[in-house]
């Protein structure tokens, strides 16, 4: 705390009208590491921060708002210095973060919601959506699943606006590995994905009752497959390329 520009805590709340919201009792005089130890103050950086809580040793500890110039506010728990454990944080864009924290971070469950209306609802690590967890669009799309430094990352289920739905094996935030496929319209896929696309081996079942089952790539049919009337009797077998029939 090298600054010097403090407030005595007592009087800041008698001028200011603030009521007490500690069972400490308040700092007395202007900040010193020795003597503001289990007592409630606030303290105003030359940058303009502000924080009003408990202190610990000379250090932000226990409950406090810490307000910066930019509009962030954080009403919650500190540990040594550091926002740590449960907390509200409101952030100058318009959105707000209400969960765990770990040394200034979003860590552990939390709520994050974005400025236009999505959600974000799980776990957080080192700031960044990680572990199990539920985003919800404005669009009304939704993703429940697993996440990775900030992606769809795992296993998940994604419903889209349209009321398709995809459950299966997510990687860097596209569909990757094995999946299933459901269309509005009554089609299913369900096979190997890549890079958001059908891509390996398959089964497309269409609405009617045909199907094509064997080798995707890049969402057609690619290298052997055979197809199917909706009876179940053979139309084509043999190979393919980009879903024509070449032999």
């Amino acid at each position: 705390m090298k600054q010097l520009t403090t407030f005595i805590s007592t009087l800041f709340f008698l001028t200011l009208g603030v009521p007490h919201a500690s069972a400490l009792p308040n700092c007395v005089g202007s900040y010193n590491p020795t003597t503001w130890d289990n007592c409630y103050g606030t303290y105003l950086w030359d940058s303009g921060n502000k924080y009003v809580g408990d202190w610990h040793a000379g250090e932000r500890h226990g409950q406090g708002t810490l307000i910066t110039p930019n509009g962030n506010k954080y009403v919650g728990e500190h540990k040594n210095n550091k926002i740590h454990g449960q907390g509200t944080h409101t952030y100058g864009n318009g959105s707000r973060y209400v969960g765990e924290h770990k040394d200034n971070k979003r860590h552990g469950q939390g709520t994050y919601t974005f400025p236009n209306g999505n959600k974000y609802v799980g776990e957080y690590k080192d700031n960044k959506m990680h572990g199990q967890g539920t985003y919800t669009w404005t669009g009304e799309e939704k993703y429940v699943g697993e996440w990775k430094d900030d992606k769809k990352h795992g296993q998940g289920t994604y419903t889209f606006s349209d009321g398709a739905e995809y459950v299966g094996e997510y990687k860097d935030n596209k569909m990757h590995g094995q999946g299933t496929f459901s269309f509005t319209s009554g089609n299913k896929y369900v096979g190997d994905f890549k890079g958001s696309r059908r891509h390996g081996q398959g089964t497309f079942t269409f609405a009617d009752g045909r199907k094509d089952v064997g080798t995707f790539e890049n969402g057609k049919l690619n290298g052997y497959a055979i197809t199917y009337h909706a009876d179940g009797s053979i139309y084509q077998k043999g190979i393919f390329k980009d879903d024509i029939f070449v032999e």
